[in-house]
């Protein structure tokens, strides 16, 4: 298709469709960027231009797009069963899928929940978790707390939990705030003492502490090192606490293994699942519960069930997809291929890690990130500067980072450190 062809797509787009997380007005100085087709780590527009995905088109390509053993299983899908209703009906994708979901998780999480997304993820973990201590007789354990910077989400519930101005404030009045606990950084040992003394106040009250195990994503990609979370488990089993871990952006082997808490050796009580469950291909998130938290609902009484769902919930193509997104880790050992991955790229990027107006440059699996010293308005500049540049970044204020599908190959993680070197020098 011409660039006519482009231009008519965009305009069309802007009449009619309301883009996420977006000021609409400001289209009118930076035009969309309309995507006809992707192969790869490569989206391509009506003209014939590509862009390299190095944020895996908001975190969830685990393998590029169009990839052709996900596609065959969604062929083969369609041609037995595309969708039923779960409630009062089963269908051997989503039984297979929870089976996997459970065999490779950490701790015991027997029990999948299906969903659509991530912040729905979040609700349903909110809700367990309140619900289950009600369930016990214990109503009165019905606040939350969350991390200083979280974010899970920008559904009502999920905004409790979340810490992140521009999403919550406009909505403050809709909100139940949680209780917050410092960010555990620079020193876990005293964010873990803070979180110990407030569980000490309040911890008759809290039904669960989520977290982002790791890794704070919408707030600039924060690192934290692992012992944080061996003290939260031990302050929640202590406490009378559920731990919810928000897997959405750190599962599926971002930080370098299966899931985050693993390298924690620590196991939630309910795990926060989606983004990169079916590849990038369709809208899935699941929340895994150990069985005592399942028992709690476990009664004859309706009431006492647990009272959520979606007309979508499970849906077969969905639950295949995820499937052969399990199979691809299993059969191509991607765990291990991505730790050497990482530890190559890390160093092709050391020309970035050194730029003197690179800061705090960082890496942890599949995420590289750093700060750039640069002035007002860095984000949406730095956004148009990687795109000249056939890149898609989406920075995050001055933090930029990659996040690039598992597929890279040396050269293109060389083109985002060329272009990370370009915004470096933005003013």
């Amino acid at each position: 298709m011409s660039a006519a062809g482009n231009r008519d797509m965009v305009r069309r787009s802007l009449a009619a469709v309301w883009h996420p997380c977006t000021q609409m007005k400001a289209h009118e100085r930076f035009p969309l960027v309309p995507v006809a087709r992707a192969k790869g780590a490569w989206l391509t527009d009506f003209d014939g231009r590509r862009y390299l995905d190095g944020v895996s088109s908001w975190w969830v390509n685990l393998f590029g797009h169009s990839h052709p053993d996900i596609n065959a299983a969604l062929v083969a899908q369609l041609e037995s069963l595309e969708h039923v209703m779960l409630a009062g009906f089963t269908h051997a994708p989503a039984v297979e899928l929870a089976e996997r979901l459970a065999a490779v998780a950490p701790g015991k999480l027997g029990h999948a929940f299906f969903a659509s997304d991530g912040a729905s993820a979040t609700e349903i973990a909110l809700k367990m978790a309140f619900h289950h201590w009600s369930n016990r007789g214990r109503p009165e354990k019905n606040r939350f707390v969350a991390l200083g910077g979280g974010y899970h989400g920008e559904t009502v519930g999920a905004l409790a939990v979340t810490d992140v101005p521009i999403f919550r404030d406009a909505y403050a009045p809709l909100v139940r705030q949680a209780l917050l606990t410092p960010f555990p950084a620079p020193d876990a040992g005293d964010a873990a003492d803070a979180l110990e003394r407030l569980l000490e106040k309040h911890g008759r009250e809290v039904a669960a502490l989520i977290v982002e195990p790791l890794v704070q994503g919408a707030s600039g990609m924060r690192f934290y090192p692992a012992a944080y979370l061996q003290r939260a488990r031990e302050l929640c089993t202590r406490h009378e606490v559920l731990l919810v871990a928000d897997e959405i952006m750190t599962g599926f082997g971002r930080t370098g293994t299966m899931f985050a808490c693993q390298q924690a050796a620590i196991a939630p009580d309910l795990l926060c699942l989606s983004k990169g469950i079916t590849g990038g291909y369709l809208p899935l998130s699941c929340v895994l519960s150990t069985d005592e938290v399942y028992a709690a609902f476990y009664d004859d009484d309706v009431a006492r069930g647990f009272l959520h769902s979606h007309s979508y919930t499970g849906n077969p193509l969905a639950c295949r997809a995820a499937c052969a997104v399990l199979d691809i880790f299993e059969r191509d050992g991607v765990i291990a291929a991505n730790r050497e991955r990482s530890r190559r790229f890390t160093a092709l990027a050391a020309p970035l890690a050194a730029h003197s107006r690179v800061r705090n440059f960082r890496n942890l699996g599949m995420i590289w990130a750093f700060e750039v010293e640069s002035g007002p308005g860095f984000a949406m500049r730095a956004f148009e500067a990687a795109l000249a540049r056939g890149v898609l970044l989406r920075p995050i204020g001055n933090t930029v980072y990659f996040m690039p599908p598992y597929i890279l190959t040396d050269e293109e993680f060389g083109m985002l450190v060329e272009t990370g070197l370009a915004l470096a020098e933005l003013p």
